[in-house]
């Protein structure tokens, strides 16, 4: 039987259903943003305890997002407290949803850990594949938050003899646990250590039942997620951190910075600031195909200007002043070029003091 030669046209007709077979095959292959998240369902990680101020706010933009994000994937919220934000950060770096379809908020105490040494850190910050943050503390302030009923009018009485406050703290990495040590041995008050609390919202509850006497939290939390307990005075403030001059609103409350005046703990102040400037981070796992972390960059910076999305927020009291993917990353590089004495000791006091 004699051999038959194929023709150019049928030969290209064979490539193509070839192609078109290696496309069913591999279904991620040379698919638009739009054509992958079609049907799908992507994630958003929170490494903390519902109902706390992460929680909230990764549901607020779960509401949101999907609408912006080509293919307009369902978007949910998971919880995963533990660790301070640890977890969740070493388990993006070897899971296998390297896709797309998850996301997660951290715990903006979280990056530092990396530059602080702790050994049980598996992730390089700068490699994350940054989308944005939903707050840059620009009308915010982190306080140092007692019940109206403790005995402390001012921070200053917090230096008095026989009288002392009971913080209570999260996880090393969390920031709540980091101010609280600071004020105890930066700023040498009266404060009492109480940690494990899987985020704020137990943490209300212990102030509550007087288990505690106060916390460090933002003022957007604390209105967003515990309005009667701010609106109806049943707790203050006695110190702002997270600012280089007075929050207007708090007009009558020192910030962190007023009350040091040695160089080099405002240098290690400043240092444990720097996390405030990315309060309300989100990020994908870092080997991300570059065109989805482009649209899940852009859906973010669009969900954060609409409409809807912003009176979702005002309903909530949330402060948000966003900022995009490559402005997080550019803090957390500034984290990185921080001088290495100046986070010698800021490991030596917090670590130490939190254990």
């Amino acid at each position: 039987m004699e051999g038959k030669t194929v023709s150019s046209s049928c030969f290209t007709r064979l490539l193509g259903a070839m192609a078109l077979t290696f496309a069913s095959i591999a279904p991620g292959a040379a698919q638009t943003p739009e054509q992958f998240y079609a049907g799908r369902t992507v994630s958003i990680i929170v490494p903390t305890s519902p109902g706390g101020n992460f929680d909230l706010n990764a549901r607020l933009l779960a509401r949101h997002l999907g609408r912006f994000i080509p293919g307009q994937p369902t978007v949910v919220v998971r919880n995963m407290p533990g660790a301070g934000g640890m977890l969740v950060a070493n388990q993006l770096v070897n899971t296998r949803e390297q896709d797309g379809t998850t996301m997660a908020i951290m715990e903006r105490g979280t990056p530092q850990l990396a530059y602080e040494g702790n050994p049980n850190v598996r992730f390089d910050p700068l490699k994350f594949n940054w989308i944005g943050s939903l707050s840059s503390y620009a009308s915010d302030a982190y306080l140092m938050l007692v019940n109206d009923t403790h005995p402390a009018k001012t921070v200053n009485d917090l230096r008095k003899d026989g009288i002392e406050l009971r913080l209570g703290g999260d996880m090393p990495g969390s920031t709540n646990l980091t101010f609280a040590v600071l004020a105890r041995d930066l700023f040498k008050l009266n404060v009492k250590l109480v940690r494990g609390y899987p985020g704020a919202a137990p943490m209300f509850i212990a102030m509550q039942s007087g288990e505690l006497d106060g916390q460090v939290i933002g003022l957007g939390s604390v209105r967003g997620a515990q309005p009667a307990l701010w609106n109806g005075k049943k707790v203050r403030p006695l110190i702002q951190f997270g600012r280089t001059t007075r929050n207007p609103e708090l007009a009558d409350i020192p910030t962190g910075r007023e009350l040091l005046s040695d160089p080099a703990d405002l240098a290690l102040l400043e240092f444990a600031e720097l996390p405030f400037f990315i309060a309300l981070p989100f990020m994908a796992p870092q080997n991300v195909p570059a065109d989805r972390v482009a649209a899940l960059r852009k859906a973010f910076m669009d969900t954060v200007s609409d409409k809807a999305f912003l009176e979702d927020a005002a309903r909530a009291n949330f402060e948000l002043s966003p900022i995009d993917g490559p402005a997080v990353h550019a803090i957390i590089e500034k984290m990185s070029k921080t001088p290495p004495e100046v986070i010698r000791r800021y490991v030596d006091i917090v670590r130490k003091g939190g254990e």
